[in-house]
């Protein structure tokens, strides 16, 4: 019986030390199951009572139960005691010195492409514009029969036009709020409609199949071709400074008789020619004229009393040329790395 004791002291000795130098909760356990587990050491010693002695056996029992308890006490103690010690050092590495200077989180920036729009937008309602939207879903009606389309226009084509039903499609200009408004209001009409347009164009470097417009329109009694270039001089030259200047070269819409091409003044080389405008000084950004007497005869205005201009840029380009942007991809591509420089 006492070489048992004895080895019960020596069990208890050894395991005390091995627990208090845990230095951590995967450690201790490690060691709960090497004396507490079912393989442990107690539950060896418990098997070896068998072979003592029978008057010796009741008292061999007493020990290792106590030596037992005394152990399991010994584990919970230093459990909760590295516990909180965890906790501690949590607490300490998650702490804030307040002595260290301040972070300044990364801030956002606006998108180079709406960045631009708003800007357009903002010297348009300098001229006594206002905005208008309107649905980027829309009918038949309003993007081609009451913008004066001739039945077989190309433009109405599937190989340039995204078509939902034969009746719904995406629309491809944002003309189409040009004649909403009209429908909405009396004259005087005097709007800017920006917004996103969809056409079935390969992706290149200057076209995309989704892309930005900005529509202009005003209608009034005495509004002439002349008060249409003026007021798209005034814009570009607040875009692009005084050098700037625009272009008008006879062209063809349905929507508007006279209708032109509108260039602007190359910023990229100041008129003098190169790669970009093809050595012709002026860059083709949009089209524009008077709005077409059947399109005002469509909406119920007099067309003896009223008259009209409207005007439809693409944004992209503009944002291309302000920034040097060479491919309309880069503006769509989400790269981090070209976004950061604006």
């Amino acid at each position: 019986m006492m070489d048992l004791q004895e080895m019960v002291d020596e069990l208890q000795r050894e395991a005390q030390a091995a627990v208090l130098a845990a230095k951590d909760l995967d450690a201790l356990q490690q060691l709960r199951i090497k004396y507490l587990g079912r393989s442990g050491v107690i539950r060896e010693q418990y098997k070896q009572i068998g072979q003592l002695p029978e008057e010796d056996r009741p008292l061999a029992g007493q020990a290792l139960n106590k030596a037992t308890k005394m152990l399991e006490k010994l584990f919970d103690g230093r459990t909760e005691a590295l516990t909180r010690q965890a906790e501690q050092d949590k607490l300490a590495a998650d702490s804030v010195d307040v002595t260290l200077p301040g972070r300044v989180p990364a801030g956002g920036r606006q998108h180079p492409l709406l960045a631009t729009m708003d800007e357009m937008i903002e010297i348009f309602l300098g001229l006594g514009f206002v905005v208008a939207e309107g649905p980027e879903i829309e009918d038949y009606y309003h993007s081609f029969e009451a913008l004066n389309y001739p039945e077989f226009h190309p433009a109405m084509a599937e190989q340039d036009t995204f078509y939902i039903t034969d009746d719904i499609l995406l629309r491809s200009q944002t003309s189409t709020v040009q004649i909403r408004a009209m429908e909405q209001q009396e004259p005087p009409v005097r709007i800017i409609v920006p917004g996103r347009c969809y056409r079935r164009d390969t992706v290149d470097a200057t076209h995309c199949h989704t892309f930005y417009q900005l529509e202009g329109l005003l209608v009034d009694e005495g509004v002439t071709f002349a008060d249409l270039k003026g007021t798209l001089e005034i814009f570009a030259q607040q875009v692009y400074g005084d050098r700037c200047h625009v272009r008008f070269r006879p062209d063809f819409f349905p929507f508007t008789e006279p209708s032109a091409e509108l260039a602007l003044t190359c910023t990229l080389c100041d008129g003098k020619g190169c790669r970009v405008c093809s050595n012709t000084g002026w860059l083709e950004v949009g089209g524009c004229g008077q709005v077409d007497p059947n399109v005002l005869a469509g909406v119920g205005y007099d067309t003896e009393r009223y008259t009209g201009y409207a005007f439809g840029v693409g944004i992209e380009r503009f944002a291309m040329l302000r920034h040097g942007i060479d491919d309309i991809r880069l503006l769509y591509s989400g790269d981090m790395r070209f976004l950061a420089q604006f």
